[in-house]
């Protein structure tokens, strides 16, 4: 009798990944390992991924969907940020491959739609257009990256990991009632530059003099 396709099976070779590379990083994300570990054979995952980094691709883009999923429904920067955590603290393997190399080529490349999201819920709340609040936006999300790789990898847990994701919370809002009021942006240092693009897809660029590129073309699966 033919034999049927598995329908969970990309789900279990994406979630195998994330596991291995959150234990052992890319020395131990290889696709025999990967093969192992979701219970089917070398060939089948070949069949599937051109090879390790096709499957980080695919896993980042599967996780950016489902991120951006959750964060949708919110009405308000908190209740993305909330939502953003539990995320992340829910889905940690994926989340951590989501973020290596995330300021990289290929990933700079790709489509970071919950940035975009909060973003724009950012300039909802102080008015104005997204572009006039990145450098505000860059500091919430080193807060929120921050809180959710020290409870990932520090191992916080009970009162402590409660108080860490709401110091994270109260650190925003002190942070945007101090902008409402003042309206104007403090500089340490140079202001952002216009050639800094982050979150428009092949269109974003660092400021070090790249034009933006789209990432290599990979076959579809």
């Amino acid at each position: 009798m033919p034999r049927h396709p598995d329908p969970d099976l990309e789900q279990r070779i994406l979630t195998a990944a994330s596991r291995l590379w959150s234990r052992g990083g890319e020395k131990a994300l290889t696709m025999r390992a990967v093969a192992k570990a979701a219970g089917t054979t070398t060939p089948t995952v070949y069949e599937r991924y051109q090879d390790r980094d096709d499957i980080l691709r695919a896993l980042r883009l599967k996780t950016r969907r489902e991120l951006y999923s959750v964060l949708t429904p919110t009405r308000t920067l908190s209740e993305a940020i909330q939502s953003y955590l539990k995320f992340a603290l829910d889905n940690s393997h994926a989340y951590e491959v989501l973020f290596d190399g995330v300021g990289r080529p290929p990933s700079l490349y790709e489509p970071w739609p919950s940035f975009n999201l909060m973003r724009t819920r950012l300039a909802e709340h102080l008015r104005g257009t997204t572009g006039q609040h990145n450098r505000l936006m860059l500091a919430i999300w080193s807060l929120m990256h921050g809180t959710a790789m020290l409870i990932i990898r520090g191992g916080f847990e009970g009162a402590l990991r409660t108080q860490a994701i709401h110091s994270c919370l109260d650190s925003v809002e002190t942070l945007l009632r101090a902008r409402g009021r003042s309206k104007m942006q403090v500089y340490s240092g140079p202001k952002w530059p216009s050639t800094l693009i982050l979150g428009e897809g092949e269109l974003s660029r660092l400021g070090n003099g790249d034009k933006g590129r789209k990432p290599a073309a990979r076959r579809r699966q």
